[in-house]
């Protein structure tokens, strides 16, 4: 097997989860003109939708879409789980999996195109409407968040590798980039769970790797247009 992937991405952050979690060690490959304007090539030969990741097994299937390639894995490789065997407990999982997904890092997309522009570009109306939609997608993930040091129950689950990395860009990178207020100080379940959870050690390596992605990228561009 191999994963397309990209570190940059949000969604591929929870299938390294998942991978590392089961000691699945397989080769990462980013696809050709995934960041940048050069066309996406023959990646859309594996995966016709463009987008990151696509889990390519060993006879050449490919799977996309992170929550799909996620729950492969648990049924092709049950040992060690990431799936809660309560129902309702699966069922949370999913819901603060797509939670994340479909509100905070949609909420955040403005917000990374900002960063890869000059300063004096940044539309300050929009960069405070994004900032404000981040808070309220907190707050939905504020109401369904554990309380156990984990995003669901007392152990790891996939909820983790989609919610912890986020939390680091609404929490540490965009109020620092954007000079703005931390949200933390009215999210006490949030703050709690993300003070908990970034010790494990596998969430502290995908967080990490999302670091260390987004400091190559800055790195990356021309110094006319960084801050």
């Amino acid at each position: 097997m191999k994963l397309w992937q990209t570190f940059l991405s949000p969604f591929p952050t929870r299938v390294r989860l998942v991978l590392y979690a089961k000691g699945l060690d397989i080769p990462f490959v980013e696809p050709g003109g995934i960041h940048d304007r050069s066309g996406k090539g023959d990646y859309l030969k594996i995966n016709p939708l463009g987008r990151v990741p696509t889990l390519e097994l060993d006879d050449g299937r490919t799977l996309p879409e992170s929550e799909v390639i996620c729950e492969y894995l648990e049924d092709a490789y049950p040992e060690p789980t990431l799936r809660p065997a309560d129902p309702w407990a699966r069922a949370q999982v999913r819901l603060i999996a797509r939670l994340c997904d479909f509100y905070l890092v949609f909420a955040m997309v403005p917000l990374f195109t900002a960063s890869g522009m000059s300063r004096r570009k940044w539309d300050w109306q929009k960069i405070d409407a994004a900032l404000a939609e981040v808070k309220k997608s907190l707050e939905y993930l504020e109401h369904y968040i554990g309380t156990e040091g984990y995003a669901v129950g007392h152990s790891l689950t996939q909820a983790d590798g989609a919610l912890a990395p986020q939390l680091m860009l609404a929490f540490e990178w965009a109020p620092r980039l954007f000079d703005r207020p931390d949200p933390r100080a009215d999210l006490p379940k949030l703050t709690a769970y993300y003070t908990a959870v970034r010790k494990h050690p596998l969430v502290a390596r995908v967080m990490q790797e999302t670091r260390d992605a987004i400091a190559r990228a800055q790195a990356r561009v021309p110094k006319e247009k960084q801050i």
